[in-house]
């Protein structure tokens, strides 16, 4: 699976908040600046997520973003979900393929494509941000690269 890289953003975004969890609003410049994410498409994503609600938001002076729910509740599956115009793992899982798709009805591939999109999902949906930020690790380069 493929995501969009407003979805790869996206799951950044939140995991930055969810390190914040509990301090309060977070500007999108802090987001952006501390995971390297352009900022002026961050504030699309970040709405969209609020929309999905994920995130919560302030204006002002002393504004910013949040969570909406604490890190534990909020899973990596949610995200992917807010974001992903479709999240199945290949056409024929949405269901629309019948009118183009001749084997439909007969594909010995479809039950594996199904039960490796369940599979996908489990780990997406039981990890939680909560997961993430309690196994942050600093990112090191293979060794001979700096």
């Amino acid at each position: 699976m493929t995501f969009a890289k407003k979805t790869l953003y996206a799951l950044r975004a939140v995991y930055e908040l969810a390190k914040r969890y509990g301090r309060g609003p977070t500007t999108i410049g802090e987001i952006a600046e501390a995971q390297a994410l352009p900022p002026r498409f961050l504030e699309n994503i970040l709405m969209q997520l609020k929309g999905a609600e994920i995130l919560e938001s302030a204006r002002g002076k002393e504004g910013g973003y949040w969570l909406a729910r604490p890190p534990e509740a909020i899973s990596v599956g949610d995200v992917v979900r807010a974001m992903e115009a479709s999240v199945d793992l290949i056409k024929c899982l949405g269901g629309k393929i019948e009118e183009t798709c001749p084997m439909r009805e007969n594909c010995s591939f479809l039950p594996m494509w199904e039960r490796a999109q369940r599979a996908l999902f489990e780990v997406y949906d039981g990890t939680s941000y909560a997961d993430l930020v309690a196994q942050q690790h600093t990112f090191r380069p293979p060794s001979g690269e700096a």
